[in-house]
């Protein structure tokens, strides 16, 4: 299992309109890809002095899974024009880990 990272910020006037356009139209838009292999995302957000955080993590069967989502570039971050629109600034690359244990505690 291999998870991409990936970090993009805003303005305080701008963080809601963003999280609402990643469970909107980004996550949905991923998912309608069926992209063999990719299995989550996880959204994760918050403030900072004077920007607003956002962090996702996408887990992936494998890099080869990431390459059918991303293409060859695949470090190369995906984020689409709205989304650039919102974002002060981002992670021009994601970063990728292979996922070496994982514990679940309920």
């Amino acid at each position: 299992m291999v998870a991409r990272i990936w970090h993009g910020y805003t303005n305080f006037n701008n963080a809601d309109s963003y999280e609402q356009l990643l469970k909107t139209e980004v996550f949905p838009g991923i998912e309608q890809k069926n992209v063999p292999g990719y299995k989550s995302i996880r959204l994760f957000r918050r403030p900072l002095e004077t920007e607003v955080e956002f962090m996702t993590i996408m887990m992936f069967d494998s890099i080869e899974a990431i390459k059918q989502f991303a293409g060859e570039s695949y470090e190369t971050a995906y984020v689409p024009p709205k989304a650039r629109a919102i974002l002060s600034h981002f992670d021009e690359k994601a970063q990728h880990y292979e996922i070496r244990e994982t514990r679940d505690y309920e």
